[in-house]
């Protein structure tokens, strides 16, 4: 079975995003002029990689020993030359498992990560990973290639919705291991304490990240559409329930909507990025409205 960008995204998704960028909407440490600004001048005499020459590149960073073998101009890149770093953040907690159709939050999850990875990549920009539950299970470290994105996406693919979720403990951790000013996104159903969460979240902003907040829910938690008597189960604690939802669904909304209330409003404070991502709508729609609405925000 297929693992990776190509089995998170249709070629039709695939040709829909490849003309979309993620701009950073703060000053950001990295050198991609005109895009991304920087508060950075020069650049580290550490090489890192190489990278195709594009037009309006400095000729004195051409490799010339490498035109001589390959005849293409390639350019050195150095360690603080990498463009806007991104550090994604998915929650793999077994919450993430529900569904009331046919994706689980999850999965939703990982294909949108693979649609912002894919654009991200797209532009030059490196992409890293952290995948958390109650603690991290697995990272990778910002990188600029297609290779590195689908190691990073094969990674998701492989990992199965468990144990229960500690969020502000992993954004804490993440936090405090990133150097760099950089771009942090978290997606995650936020199913976890909200005033732990947004006290993490202003962590980021304290050091000056720009912070993307992907809320992820599936249409029922939102709807409430539940109308004869069931057993309702807690996916992280086991703890269950037997309800009549036609009772509690005046009560249900209105308390959810406070739970949403409790992201939106210090969101919006701290300037950080808050999108509710509802998993029936379309994704590749999602993401071209949502970096269409984000370019005209850019500062």
């Amino acid at each position: 079975m297929a693992e990776g960008i190509n089995s998170l995204l249709t070629p039709q998704e695939l040709q829909k995003l490849g003309r979309l960028v993620l701009q950073s909407r703060y000053v950001v440490e990295g050198n991609l002029a005109g895009r991304h600004r920087s508060p950075n001048r020069g650049a580290s005499s550490e090489f890192a990689d190489h990278r195709s020459y594009f037009p309006g590149d400095d000729p004195k960073h051409i490799d010339w020993k490498v035109l001589g073998r390959t005849e293409r101009y390639y350019v050195r890149r150095y360690e603080d030359e990498t463009n806007l770093r991104v550090y994604m953040i998915v929650d793999g907690s077994r919450s993430m498992a529900y569904t009331s159709g046919d994706e689980t939050k999850y999965r939703y999850a990982c294909r949108l990560a693979a649609a912002t990875g894919y654009v991200i990549i797209k532009a030059r920009d490196s992409v890293g990973l952290h995948l958390y539950t109650d603690d991290v299970k697995a990272m990778m470290a910002p990188r600029n290639s297609f290779a590195h994105l689908n190691n990073l996406l094969k990674l998701l693919e492989q990992h199965a919705p468990e144990s229960e979720t500690d969020t502000a403990k992993t954004l804490h951790m993440v936090a405090g291991s990133i150097r760099r000013r950089a771009l942090v996104i978290l997606f995650s159903d936020l199913l976890d304490e909200p005033e732990h969460i947004i006290k993490a979240l202003a962590h980021f902003r304290k050091q000056h990240h720009d912070v993307i907040l992907f809320h992820v829910l599936d249409s029922a938690e939102l709807d409430f559409p539940f109308k004869k008597g069931a057993q309702f189960e807690d996916m992280e604690t086991g703890e269950k329930i037997i309800a009549d939802p036609r009772a509690l669904a005046e009560d249900y909304r209105k308390v959810f909507q406070e739970f949403l209330e409790n992201y939106r409003k210090p969101c919006a404070e701290m300037q950080i990025d808050y999108r509710l991502v509802n998993t029936s709508q379309p994704l590749d729609n999602f993401v071209r409205a949502y970096l269409e609405e984000r370019k005209r925000m850019a500062r």
